[in-house]
């Protein structure tokens, strides 16, 4: 890290069709804004970008069901999702927007210079169309089946259920979101990005760090997971992918032949990144090309995990195909975070919203950036509920950090007037503190976020810990000198305190130096303190949070859960013939053997009895049931669904499952045993 001369770093875009939630703090935005703050503590030349995600599909879609213009819809959250991260201190050096002028410019002179070397490819196919609603359809308007996990509501270029990356055409029972039609096949012209013919210099980019044959990146340093998903999509060969859609919303295509049609959301939205910092660069007498065009200039993208494959594939592609940008030297993704035992859910209103937080508590920002940070799914799936906050709240900030420093000022005022102490300080206990500056570059230089806090805390613990084993509130009327000695030591562990912690708590580090009457944070080992230095009163750094604000965020949690419209019913399928459904043969069947499907959260491969055969099914119900309570139980089986490839495995069939507004699965049983191969009709 110390080689480059600056380091760009991105947030991932936050789409302006909602509010953000603690989901989304958790993936990208704090985690990022943690990782500037040490660097600028650090000295570093540091560009933090980040902007609304204004065009593509989703954003129509709201403003169709609401009655108004996408325009409108983008400027209501673009408002309320700026006025969040500033309210929460996010330190964006610029929050832009992709519908701003120079955007559309920058999308659509990149998109041109693309063109002019040749990257694209130009090809009519067959786009699905809804004849209902006249128009083709873009990815976000066609749902459907997932060909991996067999997740019945994938969309048209995602399966947010596994992180596949898709085309419409991948799905299987493909339907129109607008009239919930089947839709059919209508020739169109679009401009391709030929993925394949990246494979090989990705491959090698992602897990060797190798680019145009020199050492690009260390590939041990990227998490496992998103190494693991970029290679899966590699490994089951890239295809060509369209950079433009037919839709009225977004940067058109700037060339003849192209009316009606707007470039790609995955072409136009990581530009976002290039164009904000052109307008910071405009704003601040700099030059942009710095930030994007200098190998001596590190990249870092935070993101969450549905975005890797954007991140670490297709964008990738982009820049070097342009052959003038540097690529990222890591994409430290995030997994999700869940809450209070479920997956969060916007539609559901399962989602604790950070606007309404700081509302509520906007003196207890630095607690939620403690308990989010203490909780982040680096690597894997994690949870808040209100009780952990609670708990982290009132038994570590409070009871340690909070605890420590309030003791060390009170005592100061209290037998000296304010002042420093004359004395020498402890400098065995003050020799450990200062390890942690290490301790915390080390993990946050990896991004281990987590521990990197645990180990700033730890300063706090080694000061409550050494305030309490010498007592000078007691020595001081035996031992004046000893008890000097603790309270002026104390006082200089408080100020690396503040140093360690400014990144995660930035508010509580600012408030400390105030009542230390010291500078504010740096990564400077030298203490300011010395005998005589005059403190400032003391002020409670954190407040416990009661059971009743624990029994009010919950119960808030429901109500607006079950206030939230209920899950639109999918429309009914066209009708249908009796001698079509006939074609059907539905089977009674028992499941032999289960087991999960390696490198899959959803999978299990079953064996089952059919009564005429043992087949093998691959079915996506791993999270809502285990494989030993499903051996021996009888399911109803889709028994002629031609065969396919899921994973490397041939399913034979599927299970049939209901499927409940909340998500949840349930299998369709019959009401008593009955002999396998029994047909349902």
């Amino acid at each position: 890290m110390s080689a480059y001369k600056r380091h760009l770093i991105t947030a991932a875009l936050p789409y302006a069709n909602g509010p953000i939630h603690l989901g989304h703090l958790a993936g990208a935005y704090l985690p990022s804004d943690i990782y500037v703050r040490y660097l600028r503590l650090k000295g570093k030349d540091v560009l933090f970008v980040c902007g609304s995600d204004e065009h593509g599909a989703a954003i129509t879609i709201k403003a169709k069901k609401e009655g108004i213009t996408p325009q409108e819809v983008v400027d209501r959250y673009d408002a309320i999702i700026r006025k969040s991260f500033a309210d929460f201190g996010i330190d964006f050096d610029i929050y832009h927007r992709t519908s701003s002028e120079l955007h559309h410019e920058t999308a659509s002179n990149y998109f041109l210079e693309l063109l002019e070397k040749d990257a694209f490819t130009v090809q009519e196919s067959e786009q699905y169309f809804d004849a209902e609603a006249n128009q083709f359809l873009a990815d976000r308007y066609i749902t459907g089946t997932c060909p991996k996990c067999g997740n019945e509501n994938a969309y048209g270029d995602q399966c947010e259920s596994c992180g596949s990356a898709l085309s419409p055409t991948d799905l299987i029972d493909p339907k129109s979101t607008l009239s919930g039609s089947q839709p059919i096949l209508k020739t169109t012209k679009h401009w391709y990005l030929p993925m394949q013919n990246h494979e090989q210099w990705l491959k090698e980019w992602i897990n060797q760090g190798t680019l145009d044959g020199k050492q690009h990146h260390n590939p041990k340093e990227w998490k496992n997971h998103v190494v693991g998903q970029c290679n899966s999509w590699i490994d089951g060969g890239l295809q060509p992918r369209a950079m433009t859609r037919d839709l009225d919303w977004g940067v058109r295509v700037p060339v003849e032949g192209a009316e009606g049609k707007v470039l790609y959301v995955w072409l136009d939205a990581p530009i976002g990144y290039i164009s904000a910092t052109k307008q910071w660069a405009i704003d601040n007498g700099k030059n942009w090309e710095d930030y994007w065009k200098d190998e001596e200039t590190r990249l870092v993208h935070f993101i969450g995990k549905d975005n890797i494959v954007f991140h670490c594939i297709i964008f990738p592609i982009l820049l070097k195909a342009h052959g003038e940008f540097i690529l990222p030297e890591n994409v430290p993704a995030n997994e999700f975070l869940n809450l209070e035992g479920q997956k969060l859910s916007t539609s559901r209103n399962w989602a604790v919203w950070l606007h309404e937080y700081l509302e509520e508590y906007p003196d207890r920002i630095d607690a939620l950036r403690y308990c989010i940070t203490s909780i982040l799914p680096e690597n894997k799936d994690s949870e808040f509920t209100w009780a952990d906050f609670q708990a982290r709240n009132n038994n570590e900030l409070v009871a340690i950090l909070g605890n420590f420093v309030n003791r060390a000022v009170v005592l100061t005022h209290k037998y000296f007037e304010g002042k420093v102490p004359t004395s020498d300080f402890d400098h065995s206990v003050l020799d450990e503190v200062k390890t942690h500056y290490g301790k915390v570059s080390e993990n946050l230089d990896k991004f281990n976020f987590r521990q990197a806090l645990s180990e700033a805390m730890n300063v706090a613990r080694i000061g409550n810990k050494y305030l309490a084993d010498n007592e000078p509130w007691k020595t001081i009327k035996t031992d004046e000198t000893a008890a000097k000695k603790v309270i002026a030591t104390s006082l200089v562990i408080a100020e690396h305190l503040k140093n360690v912690i400014a990144p995660f708590l930035p508010n509580t580090s600012a408030k400390l130096a105030q009542m230390l009457n010291v500078p504010q944070a740096s990564w400077n080992t030298e203490n300011t303190i010395a005998s005589g230095h005059q403190l400032n009163p003391a002020q409670l750094l954190f407040t416990k949070f009661e059971d009743e604000e624990v029994e009010k965020q919950v119960n808030k949690l429901k109500e607006a859960a079950a206030a939230a419209k209920p899950i639109e019913l999918e429309p009914a399928k066209p009708e249908t013939t009796f001698d079509v459904f006939q074609k059907l043969d539905i089977r009674i069947a028992t499941i032999l053997e289960a087991e999960k499907v390696a490198k899959t959260k959803k999978l299990l491969k079953l064996k089952v009895d059919t009564g005429m055969d043992e087949r093998t099914v691959v079915s996506g119900i791993a999270e809502f049931y285990s494989p030993e309570e499903i051996i021996g139980k009888q399911v109803c089986l889709l028994a002629n669904l031609a065969p396919r490839d899921i994973k490397g495995i041939t399913s034979q069939g599927m299970i049939l499952m209901a499927e409940s507004p909340d998500g949840k699965l349930s299998f369709t049983l019959p009401e008593s045993t009955v002999p396998n191969g029994t047909s349902v009709s």
